[in-house]
């Protein structure tokens, strides 16, 4: 059975990799223009097919039937042929359904605004108003509500549809969300990277955050229902088969960000801890002598300590969009709380510590003129926040790459 997704852009998408993970039919990626939308569907060249920006609601048209579901919210996001008869269907509406009963969220008798008023924002509406939402605030561009005037409203629940924060993007946000008060949880239907600048936002301020991938996976799943014949989507909470591959994708795309101390053998454990987990070993220091086209020690002798930060930044700012890598930094890089959010986009933060008598000082300016014990004191604070796991490096090398494996989960 050959299946795929439609859409105009889809280098990114993840849509081929779970389909593999689902099983039972081909599936590939077809990136079409608007202008041979029609064309392609009267083809009937697929058995089934998804389908993504911009041609959720311009495809409905060219259907020969619409599930009531996908009709109510003007959306479809599959299609299956039927013995020549093209059938419409809203498996998005399941998705963001399974995201949001899954994450333990309820929002009955709440506030919530939707950001965004295309097609999956359609879709958000149908959701929250089966879910029992008090009432709901649709964010446009344009509209009475618009991004700069949302402010005045205290939703309960901020769901974020549009694209806005998707990778190349990453760093970017469609709202501000210290402007709000009284978040109880914030959504966000963005997948790549696996945590948005608005989700990180929200867990800075301690509010529940959840991204799109369980909705993609989730989704993905009922449209294989649908492509194998099901007649009706039974969505189960929790479903293992969603939970499975969506910690396997997790896995196989979150990069492991390593800090530490100057000699806290962050590249060696990393390099190991790469080729053990199939990942990139990306070395912090050594992009930056790339870039800079000297040695850390001559920037330091030439420039001083803020200019090697903001090349290091820099540096740090490009990484964001990295995927499945290992990163070792530089023991100053959390010096500047800019490069905390860029590195926990896509990545869990691993603190190496290592006993101060082990600590080498060769070909590390600052170790040399600072004095090993009065940078640790002076960084310690700055490794705990920014860490999500710490180990220790004082044996042997391997049992730190095996613990941190461990601790990740791997």
């Amino acid at each position: 059975m050959k299946c795929g997704l439609l859409g105009r852009s889809l280098k990114h998408s993840y849509s081929k990799i779970i389909h593999a993970k689902l099983g039972g039919y081909d599936y590939d990626l077809y990136e079409i223009e608007p202008y041979a939308l029609k064309d392609f569907v009267k083809e009937k060249s697929l058995s089934c097919y998804n389908v993504t920006i911009p041609y959720k609601t311009d495809i409905m048209p060219f259907l020969d039937d619409i599930d009531d579901k996908a009709r109510d919210i003007g959306a479809v996001n599959t299609v299956v042929d039927k013995n020549g008869y093209l059938y419409g269907y809203n498996t998005d509406y399941y998705g963001m359904t399974y995201m949001i009963l899954s994450s333990g969220v309820s929002i009955q008798n709440l506030s919530v605004m939707i950001l965004g008023n295309g097609a999956t924002s359609k879709t958000a509406r149908s959701v929250c108003r089966d879910l029992g939402a008090k009432d709901i605030i649709i964010v446009s561009r344009t509209g009475e509500v618009n991004y700069q005037n949302c402010y005045l409203y205290c939703p309960d629940i901020i769901l974020n549809t549009t694209p806005v924060g998707t990778y190349p993007n990453s760093l970017e946000s469609p709202i501000d969300l210290e402007k709000f008060n009284g978040v109880k949880a914030v959504f966000d239907v963005v997948y790549n990277p696996l945590k948005t600048a608005l989700t990180f936002s929200a867990e800075k301020l301690n509010i529940k955050a959840v991204n799109g991938l369980k909705m993609l996976v989730a989704q993905a799943k009922y449209a294989r229902d649908l492509f194998l014949g099901s007649e009706k989507i039974s969505p189960n909470y929790p479903d293992k088969l969603i939970e499975k591959i969506t910690a396997e994708i997790v896995k196989e795309t979150q990069n492991i960000v390593l800090i530490g101390m100057p000699g806290s053998g962050k590249s060696t454990v990393g390099r190991e801890l790469a080729k053990r987990l199939n990942k990139k070993f990306i070395d912090i220091d050594a992009e930056i002598e790339l870039s800079a086209g000297l040695e850390i020690s001559e920037i330091f002798s030439k420039y001083g300590e803020d200019k090697f930060r903001e090349i290091e930044s820099q540096v740090v700012k490009k990484l964001s969009n990295e995927r499945n890598a290992v990163i070792a930094t530089g023991g100053g890089v959390i010096k500047r709380k800019e490069n905390e959010m860029p590195l926990k986009l896509n990545g869990v933060v691993v603190w190496i510590k290592r006993d101060l008598e082990l600590l080498s000082t060769f070909n590390r300016p600052l170790s040399k003129t600072v004095g090993v014990e009065n940078l640790y004191n002076e960084r310690k604070v700055l490794y705990e926040s920014f860490s999500q796991i710490t180990v220790t490096n004082d044996k042997k090398y391997l049992d730190t790459v095996k613990e941190i494996i461990e601790k990740c989960e791997y």
